[in-house]
């Protein structure tokens, strides 16, 4: 589920509360001459602490998100060479530590989901707090936005997606509204969405979360192909992470959670470091509320050759 953003303004700079971070630093265990990969850079807080966890260690952070890139670099800047980052998506960061002559790493981190900045940020389209263009996309600078999105796929198509990403049981209504609102010309920003979602479904809150909540959470997945790449990813993972390194991933709702978990039930590849998803203590939970639904989960890469 997605934590509903407050109403900020004007629109900050980048700011992104790292979640978890000592969780992560022990799980990967950073040792001197190891490297490590963060892959969802944000603002830099799982690198820098990586890095300052053990001063032989080194790290390349990705992220998508040209904003987050600028932001992990400031953050980072006082590791000096330690610190490398780049701008690459799950599907792309293979290839790119094969261009760079990397070879296996020693462990990674992947914070799932979006970020406190790409809420609080209007022009992002993510929030349905704060009037914004319709975009929603990590990247704004390549793919669809949600409107074209929206645009493109049938009625029914539509009611798949806002079903299957975001578990809406009123998928059908949901996803006629909106369309009579694309064709009424009053779809133009993520106020007009929810104000679609609301007439679909009745403004009365379900769970403690707003009515648009799993709306938005489901175009926003669609637009940035989140499962897919989360999916390659933990594919991925398998290849780059050298026998004996850890992979971790933090998740915030059930659909990643259940992709990462069932990665790591393969008993060849991954070992497993605890049986249930860790989560953020009482205190962290209370000063941040974006830590209530993360869900860590992190293995250990077996050795291929001790299996044999």
């Amino acid at each position: 589920m997605i934590v509903a953003a407050e109403i900020i303004e004007p629109p900050p700079s980048f700011e992104h509360t790292t979640v978890m971070p000592g969780e992560v630093v022990e799980a990967l265990s950073p040792r001197d001459g190891g490297v490590y990969l963060d892959l969802t850079a944000g603002g830099g807080g799982h690198a820098a602490a990586i890095l300052a966890a053990c001063d032989g260690a080194r790290v390349i952070a990705f992220d998508r998100d040209p904003a987050a890139i600028d932001a992990a670099r400031q953050c980072l800047a006082e590791f000096g060479v330690r610190a490398r980052v780049a701008r690459a998506s799950f599907d792309e960061v293979e290839a790119w530590l094969a261009d760079a002559g990397v070879g296996q790493v020693d462990g990674l981190i992947a914070d799932l989901g979006i970020s406190s900045h790409q809420l609080t940020d209007a022009e992002r389209g993510m929030s349905f707090r704060v009037e914004g263009p319709l975009d929603m996309r990590m990247d704004p600078t390549q793919g669809e936005t949600a409107r074209e999105l929206v645009d493109r796929l049938s009625q029914d198509e539509l009611a798949d997606v806002i079903y299957q990403l975001g578990e809406e049981r009123r998928s059908r209504r949901v996803a006629r509204c909106i369309k009579q609102a694309l064709a009424a010309g009053e779809l133009e920003t993520t106020l007009d969405l929810r104000r679609a979602v609301v007439r679909a479904v009745g403004p009365r809150r379900v769970g403690g979360i707003d009515p648009a909540t799993r709306t938005f959470q489901a175009l926003r997945i669609a637009v940035n192909g989140e499962l897919d790449q989360l999916a390659t990813l933990l594919d991925t993972a398998s290849r780059i992470v050298r026998p004996g390194g850890t992979a971790v991933f933090i998740s915030f709702h059930s659909l990643e959670d259940r992709l990462v978990k069932r990665a790591f039930v393969d008993r060849e590849r991954w070992q497993r470091l605890s049986k249930k998803p860790l989560t953020a203590t009482d205190e962290e939970r209370a000063e941040n509320p974006r830590a209530r639904s993360a869900k860590l989960r992190a293995a250990r890469r077996r050795d291929e050759e001790s299996e044999a």
